[in-house]
């Protein structure tokens, strides 16, 4: 058994089986493809389900794979013991009605003692307790003793999730010595670690009906797994991952940032197994074009980085490190994930982005934790409340799990059922319109075709004229005839329509029958069928039924405009931005063009005129516009770019545009010169780190310079010009114009309370030696209040002086406090605080001046009528 490297053991399996005639297929994206089941893919053969239950054709009956995979239900353990991890790859061989038991047992043997050279002595089997077959082949034709063979029960040895394909398992475990403990059992040794799992065979062999009945399937399939990090463990004779040659490394790159070595100090070790985990998984559900968000897999993304970041500060850390860290990251893996180095720019902008945004939060959430559990430490408490849990999430973006994490480490415990009470609060009052919009009553697909999948004309074609009717569905169930005022659906053996897909709409049109017409209004695709989501307008529709299909031709071309247009502008954005920028999505239809795209900053005006001229310039150079299906690997030799987390086959179908080259499925113009025009109306920001750019093109862009052109004629019709040349000159006059009188009404207003603030000093009351004045003012700024106030803070006496403001139904107080006061115990802060609370609004400040709002400004005069009290508190 020789020393073997993580990289070089990932191609030695997967080499191996592809001797044994399996198809090679890359690991899949970290966001699963239509699989609603999972957030993220965690094992090696969720990707492949598809093939398992009969949705898809596999590309060979026989493959295998290496999958990445992120599992999170531990995560509170990861650094905590040296075992446990978020990222790891997957080892599989898989068999879909091929071969069975022999040829996986038979092979996995040779990969194990042959090929990496394992001594077989240090190798034990597990089978299902009444699996007769699999011991006859382990004992018979592998030649495993008898006794290093281990019958389990089904919590250990049968696989099966629900109903459906299931069977028993066989096991093989590795015996890592004396120096794990002794061996008194197979159950012993494997509790103490000395004996681990290094790969499970699943036999499916049974279709279960989820209520203990196995029926033997015909077809039986295998499905394997061994971790590539546990393997390597084995062959390069260390404890655990922490370990391994590659995950060493990025450890020790974290190690020297720190200035510290590993296995010097426990505490820090949970630190550097934490950020090596994390950072890992990070860097490739990034790479894999997943964004922090506060939920589903992208909340999961930002958990694992703000966990990072704030380990590396228990490190001393104080710096934003996690990219130099990334680097690392994509080095080790960029044989095997080249897409990684491809992206690598991108990668880091999207971790430093939040790495640095978390410092922000985690400094301020950080100093009020603090307070929270030095109170409860003064109280004698142990549970910090869901109140304060729910406060530093929702004022200060502190995530729940850190709050857990660190009061965890102090001693104290969170009430979470009360935090979680206040979530859904809050959550129900953010959706409180969604489930009030009625979406479409075909938006879940749900429907089920029995029939042979669509066939699509619509690159090359606008008619079907001899289309069949395969199924029509009205209300969910299928009829065999629609009549005049029906919704329904419609499948066609062979289509032109367009179905919704890649950010463009579906095709709108009508199927026609003689005398018999439905209105299409929209297609959908469900699992190779595409619905027509239609309306009988005319006569009826039945099954079987020979129809033209027609889209509607003008809609169609403006669609493809805007298609064409969003792969110009996506290499434009590139050329003045930077190579970062990649799609986050996009919508297509046939009034404009909206691209999302990822960048960390508003575009300037300059950038965005730019961009508007290189796109009309490859416009008016009318390049030609190419569809072409290839090889995968051919299409990225050409450097064609691809969907983030998008799955593709080995075939895809490639559009160039000049030196715009993309993976694309849509429909497209043949030579840019038919976009006709390209304007970009608006850009804004939709999410952290993702911008967007709505923009128009061809017709539309006549229709906005006429909306344009209208605008500026009322503009100067209102300001009664003559010639519109004249407008820009009027408006800069009329602004300069209304400036001035701004600033002459500021300074009669505080002239008029300057002299309302003299008067109030002849007739100030005093406490403990301080003079206190107030007075409210209407119709006053909350700028003119502090510039009034601030003219009282720097008197030489001792003056609280409290100002009331409002500015139609919204009310402000200023309060200040001079030095002397201050030196005597005023407090403005606390003072305009307790005032502002009495009319139900909020605020603070320093002790020398503070500011609040006034809920209900109907109780400003309640809350003047007890300045004097809370004043006279104050100074006691």
């Amino acid at each position: 058994m020789q020393w073997t490297g993580l990289n070089d053991l990932r191609e030695k399996y997967l080499s191996f089986f592809e001797s044994k005639n399996h198809t090679r297929m890359a690991s899949a994206s970290l966001v699963p493809q239509g699989d609603k089941s999972l957030l993220l893919i965690n094992s090696g053969m969720a990707p492949l389900k598809k093939f398992f239950l009969g949705q898809a054709t596999p590309p060979n009956k026989r493959v295998t794979t290496c999958q990445k995979c992120i599992r999170t239900p531990d995560i509170e353990s990861v650094g905590k013991t040296a075992r446990h991890g978020t990222y790891f790859e997957m080892l599989g061989n898989f068999s879909f009605g091929d071969y069975f038991k022999t040829e996986a047992i038979e092979w996995a043997w040779e990969f194990l003692t042959k090929t990496l050279g394992i001594p077989a002595e240090k190798l034990w089997i597990t089978i299902f307790e009444s699996d007769d077959e699999a011991e006859q082949i382990w004992e018979n034709h592998i030649g495993i003793p008898h006794d290093r063979i281990i019958r389990l029960g089904k919590k250990d040895n049968f696989w099966e999730h629900g109903s459906g394909p299931c069977g028993p398992c066989s096991e093989i475990h590795f015996d890592r010595g004396e120096a794990y403990g002794p061996f008194e059992s197979f159950e012993q040794a494997s509790d103490c670690d000395r004996v681990i799992e290094i790969w499970n065979l699943v036999f499916s062999q049974f279709d279960s009906d989820g209520e203990g009945h196995y029926a033997e399937m015909k077809n039986k399939n295998i499905d394997t797994g061994m971790g590539l990090e546990r393997l390597a463990c084995v062959m390069q004779g260390v404890d655990n991952i922490f370990e391994v040659d590659t995950v060493q490394n990025i450890m020790k790159h974290i190690s020297s940032i720190a200035g510290i070595e590993y296995k010097k100090d426990a505490k820090k070790d949970v630190s550097l197994r934490v950020i090596t985990d994390h950072i890992r998984s990070t860097t490739f559900m990034v790479g894999d074009g997943i964004l922090p968000s506060n939920e589903g897999r992208g909340y999961v993304l930002r958990r694992l980085l703000r966990r990072a970041a704030r380990h590396g500060r228990l490190l001393g850390v104080k710096r934003p490190f996690l990219t130099e860290v990334c680097d690392t990251v994509i080095n080790e893996n960029a044989n095997a994930y080249p897409e990684l180095a491809e992206k690598r720019d991108y990668i880091k902008k999207i971790i430093g982005v939040e790495e640095e945004a978390f410092a922000k939060t985690i400094d301020k959430g950080t100093e009020l934790l603090n307070q929270f559990t030095e109170k409860l430490a003064a109280e004698g408490g142990k549970v910090l409340s869901g109140d304060d849990a729910f406060k530093l999430s929702d004022t200060y973006g502190f995530p729940i799990d850190l709050t857990e994490e660190i009061c965890e480490e102090k001693g104290y415990t969170v009430d979470r059922d009360r935090f979680t009470e206040l979530a859904k609060e809050q959550r129900a009052r953010a959706k409180a319109d969604h489930a009030a919009k009625a979406g479409s009553s075909w938006a879940d697909n749900s429907i089920k075709v029995d029939a042979p999948a669509t066939i699509f004309t619509g690159y090359t074609d606008f008619e079907a004229e001899d289309a069949e009717i395969q199924a029509i569905y009205k209300d969910g169930s299928e009829v065999e005839t629609a009549v005049e005022g029906d919704n329904v659906v419609i499948v066609l053996d062979v289509t032109p329509f367009y179905a919704e897909s890649g950010g463009q709409v579906g095709d709108t049109g009508m199927i026609l029958n003689g005398a018999n017409i439905a209105s299409v209004d929209d297609t959908i695709k469900s699992e190779g069928h595409f619905l027509h989501i239609a309306t009988i307008e005319q006569g009826s529709l039945s099954k079987g039924d020979k129809v033209i299909a027609q889209i509607e031709k003008e809609r169609r071309m403006a669609v493809m405009r805007n298609h064409t247009t969003a792969h110009l502008l996506q290499h434009a954005l590139r050329q003045v931005l930077g190579d970062h920028v990649h799609q986050a999505g996009q919508l297509v239809n046939d009034k404009a063009c909206r691209f999302d795209f990822n960048h960390f900053s508003a575009m300037t005006d300059e950038e965005i005129a730019k961009v508007e001229e290189i796109v009309n310039a490859e416009i008016m150079a009318a390049f030609p516009v190419t569809m072409e299906e290839m090889p995968i690997e051919e299409a990225r030799k050409l450097g064609a770019m691809a969907l983030f987390g998008e799955k593709y086959g080995n075939t895809v179908r490639v559009v160039t545009a000049h030196n715009s080259i993309e993976f694309c499925g849509g429909t497209h113009i043949s030579n840019t010169s038919q976009i006709g025009l390209f304007k970009i109306v608006s850009e804004s920001s939709v999410a952290a780190g993702v911008r967007r750019i709505e923009a128009v093109t061809g017709l539309n862009v006549i229709g906005l310079l006429n909306d344009f052109k209208n605008t500026i004629i009322k503009s100067a019709k209102a300001l009664k010009l003559a010639n519109i040349t004249e407008l820009s000159e009027k408006c800069a006059a009329v602004a300069a114009e209304s400036k001035e009188k701004d600033k002459k009404i500021e300074s009669l207003t505080q002239q008029i309370a300057n002299s309302k603030t003299a008067a109030l000093f002849d007739n100030a009351k005093e406490i403990g030696g301080i003079k206190i004045v107030s007075a409210r003012m209407d119709g006053t700024a909350p700028d003119a209040l502090r510039k009034l106030g601030d003219s009282v803070k720097d008197k030489e006496e001792a003056i609280i002086a409290l100002f009331a403001g409002t500015l139609g139904e919204k009310g402000t107080f200023y309060c200040v406090c001079t030095k002397e006061a201050v030196a005597k115990g005023a407090n403005a802060g606390k003072i305009v605080r307790e005032i502002a609370a009495i009319t139900g609004g909020k605020g603070g400040g320093k002790p020398d001046g503070a500011m609040a709002g006034a809920g209900d400004i109907a109780k400003i005069d309640a809350a003047f009528a007890k300045f004097e009290d809370v004043v006279a508190d104050a100074v006691k």
